[in-house]
């Protein structure tokens, strides 16, 4: 069992001067915030999709930073190794509708090229997304009892973020490139959301790492978490999680991203052997970044909360590391 605070009824992010509530600090299994973020300037909102098939691999990216949008749409032939990217900066997020709760409303964003459309309902959430060369149209629905790790990592009372990870979802539709048609089954293809609402601090850094396969599903992260007292590592075993309160540690190789990685804790036994790096670099001046993500197969085990080890072999999904001035 963990030491972090569940939360398991509604609550605000924010107090009404734009602080972070320290109500709201904890961890839930489904969406039970509010992001009522105030003021301008540090603000991040972002919906991320990452879909996995047995052809393909999909990232789909509807943000605002306050001051810029950041759009894009990613595939990968995981057969051919080619990629197919679009990324989009929109002055001022201009058009970004991104709402305060997760699982609730409509996200969109268009610009540069770019349509992207998430329509979250009860049941489950459709994503629509058109650039140049790639259409996706795909259904992700919500199995009943699923659950989702949301989390709430304070800073300071005023730089904070709350993210849901919500790994392992089936996913069904049909993805449109110039080198054909393919359909996405639920059978053998697989969603993540990473959905984020925050206040950040200027520099940051950190590690990510989800995989998924038949009634399990891991979701792992680092670095930015470190020293506040929350994670956002569970364990999922049909459609359960599982928390994990500890620190991991993080090893790999920066100068060959290829290389297998491992992360390891109490709890966790985990081994990452990518297949294909995607590397995206973004330099506005005073602002930039750049994410090494790294797409390939899990190995290893993870322990349940009445400590039972559960095999990871097979599972698919990515390792990334993130370094953000923004």
């Amino acid at each position: 069992m963990t030491h972090e605070g569940e939360i398991t009824v509604p609550v605000d992010l924010c107090l009404p001067d734009g602080r972070l509530n320290p109500g709201a600090v904890g961890w839930t299994r489904r969406p039970l915030h509010r992001a009522n973020l105030r003021g301008w300037g540090r603000d991040k909102r972002w919906e991320y999709w990452g879909i996995v098939t047995p052809g393909h691999v999909v990232g789909l990216v509807a943000s605002s930073l306050d001051y810029a949008g950041l759009h894009g749409v990613y595939v990968l032939d995981r057969a051919t190794g080619v990629e197919t990217v679009k990324d989009v900066v929109v002055p001022l997020a201009r058009g970004a509708v991104l709402p305060e709760r997760s699982g609730a409303g409509r996200a969109s964003v268009r610009g540069g090229g770019v349509t992207i459309d998430i329509d979250q309902r009860p049941d489950g959430t459709s994503l629509r997304a058109v650039a140049p060369g790639v259409e996706v149209d795909l259904d992700v629905p919500l199995p009943e009892g699923h659950e989702s790790l949301g989390v709430v990592v304070p800073w300071g009372p005023r730089r904070f973020q709350y993210t849901v990870k919500d790994v392992g979802r089936p996913v069904r539709g049909r993805i449109r490139l110039e080198s054909g048609e393919y359909a996405v089954s639920e059978t053998d293809s697989f969603a993540v959301l990473d959905h984020g609402r925050g206040k950040w601090p200027y520099s940051i850094t950190w590690n990510w790492a989800a995989g998924s396969g038949h009634g399990r599903a891991i979701q792992l992260g680092g670095k930015w978490t470190d020293g506040t007292g929350m994670t956002e590592n569970a364990l999922f075993v049909d459609g359960r999680l599982h928390k994990i309160g500890e620190e991991l540690a993080w090893s790999y190789d920066r100068t060959d991203w290829l290389r297998p990685w491992r992360i390891t804790g109490s709890r966790v036994e985990v081994e990452f052997h990518p297949f294909h790096e995607k590397v995206a670099r973004t330099n506005l001046g005073v602002v930039g970044s750049e994410t090494h993500q790294c797409f390939g197969h899990f190995s290893g085990r993870a322990r349940t909360d009445d400590g039972t080890w559960v095999d990871l072999d097979g599972l698919v999904g990515w390792a990334e590391e993130a370094r953000n001035r923004w």
